[in-house]
C-alpha cells in the first residue's frame, strides 16, 4: 500500500525524549517500511525514519524560537500532504482534528488516530466530521455520545527489545515517576504516596510552558535531592535506567488518560505499575499481575509491599504479547484494509501497487 502518515510538527519523530504521538509514528511507519510498504511521513524535517521524509520545516518547531504562529506550519503541512493525496492509498493523520476540514475534500481516505481527549472546543469539529474513519488507542477513550464512526480500537505499541530488563529493582530501593509534570499526570501526588509511605522517589519529565505555574508551585519546593529527587527531562536509555531500577512506577492520573506508554514503558523493563484507576489504566494494567490499579492514595502506598513481589518477567512478557509495535501494526493494517475493501466496494476499482506482508 501507498500510505502517508501525518505527524505533529511540535517534536521530531522519534522524540528525542519526551513524546507519545512522536514515538508511536516512529515505531509504526518504520514497520510498515520492513513490511513492503511505500510509505511517506510528513514530519519535521529533522526527523529520522525509514520511510521517505516530507516536511515543511526544518526542525522540530518547538526548538525554533522564530516560529509564533503553530497553526501556519500545521495548515501548510496538510496542505502538502492533501495536494498529493492521489498519490496514496490511505492517507492516516495523528493530528486530532486538525485534518478532518481537509479529509472530506479528496477521493483518498484518512483515518484519524485518537491520541488525545475530547475537550467542549474540539467535540464541534468531531462532531462536524463525525462520518469520518477514527481509531481510538483505548475502549475508555470512546466518547459514544459523539456518535463517531469508531472503526477500531488499537493499543499503542513499542518496541520491547529497546528496552532492557531490570530482574531486581536497585538498592536502596525507590519508587519512580515519569511524564509530563502537569497536575493531570499526578506528580504531585507521586510526591505524596512516597512521602506518606517513607519510600524514595525519582522523578523525571518535562515542564510545559502552560505547568511552569504548578511545577514551581507545588513541585519545587518538595525536591529536595534525597527522598524525593528531579532528575530532569529523560531520554530513551535513561528512561529505562530510571523505571528498571525502581521497585514500581507510579501513575496517579487525575484524568482519563487516553493510554499511557509509560505503563507499559516501565512493565517492558520489568518493573510493576501503581495506578489510580482512570481512563485506559484498567485496559493496560494487569491487577495483581503486573500492577496494581487504585482508588485512593492510601491504596497506592498500601500496594507497594505487594508490586515489589510482583514477577518482572511476567511484566515483560505481558508487554512483549500485547504491546508490541507488531501488534500495533497488525492492528492498522487490518484497519487500512477494511477502508480500502469498504472504497472498493463502492467504486469498483482500487489501485494496490505494494501488497500486504504480515509478520509472523
Amino acid at each position: 500500500m501507498r500510505i502517508a502518515q501525518i505527524a505533529p510538527l511540535w517534536e521530531r519523530v522519534p522524540p528525542p525524549a519526551y513524546g507519545g504521538i512522536e514515538l508511536v509514528v516512529a515505531l509504526l511507519t518504520n514497520e510498515l517500511v520492513r513490511r513492503g510498504h511505500e510509505v511517506t511521513l510528513f514530519a519535521s524535517g529533522d526527523s529520522l525514519s525509514l520511510a521517505k521524509l516530507e516536511s515543511v520545516h526544518s526542525q522540530a518547531l518547538r526548538l525554533d524560537p522564530a516560529v509564533k504562529e503553530y497553526g501556519i506550519y500545521e495548515m501548510l503541512q496538510l496542505a502538502q500532504v492533501y495536494e498529493q493525496a492521489q498519490d496514496f492509498d490511505i492517507i492516516h493523520s495523528h493530528m486530532g482534528c486538525a485534518a478532518l476540514p481537509y479529509a472530506n475534500l479528496v477521493k483518498t481516505p484518512t483515518v484519524h488516530t485518537l491520541h488525545g481527549v475530547f475537550t467542549p472546543d474540539n467535540e464541534k469539529m468531531f462532531t462536524h466530521a463525525r462520518r469520518q474513519p477514527y481509531v481510538s488507542i483505548s475502549n475508555a477513550q470512546r466518547e459514544p455520545r459523539l456518535g463517531l464512526n469508531c472503526v477500531a480500537t488499537v493499543y499503542n505499541g513499542i518496541d520491547p527489545s529497546t528496552y532492557e530488563f531490570h530482574a531486581h529493582p536497585d538498592e536502596p530501593p525507590y519508587l519512580a515517576f515519569l511524564g509530563r509534570l502537569s497536575p493531570e499526570k499526578g506528580p504531585h501526588l507521586a510526591i505524596e504516596i512516597a512521602k506518606r509511605a517513607g519510600w524514595r522517589l525519582k522523578l523525571a519529565g518535562k515542564v510545559d510552558p502552560v505547568d511552569r505555574e504548578f511545577f514551581a508551585q507545588e513541585l519545587l519546593p518538595q525536591f529536595d535531592g534525597d527522598q524525593i529527587q528531579y532528575l530532569g527531562e529523560a531520554n530513551h536509555a535513561q528512561k529505562s535506567v530510571l523505571m528498571g531500577g525502581a521497585v514500581a512506577t507510579l501513575f496517579p492520573i487525575t484524568w482519563r488518560e487516553p493510554f499511557g506508554l509509560v505503563m507499559i514503558e516501565s512493565m517492558a523493563v520489568g518493573t510493576p505499575v501503581i495506578a489510580l484507576e482512570k481512563g485506559s489504566t484498567s485496559e493496560v494494567i494487569a491487577h495483581g499481575k503486573t500492577g496494581f490499579l487504585c482508588h485512593s492514595v492510601e491504596e497506592c502506598v498500601a500496594a507497594i509491599e505487594p508490586a515489589a513481589q510482583l514477577n518482572r518477567q511476567a511484566c515483560r512478557d505481558y508487554v512483549c504479547d500485547r504491546f508490541s509495535m507488531r501488534s500495533m501494526t497488525d492492528g492498522y493494517e487490518a484497519v487500512y484494509q477494511q477502508l480500502l475493501a469498504e472504497r472498493f466496494a463502492r467504486n469498483g476499482h482500487l489501485k494496490q501497487t505494494v501488497p500486504v506482508h504480515r509478520s509472523i
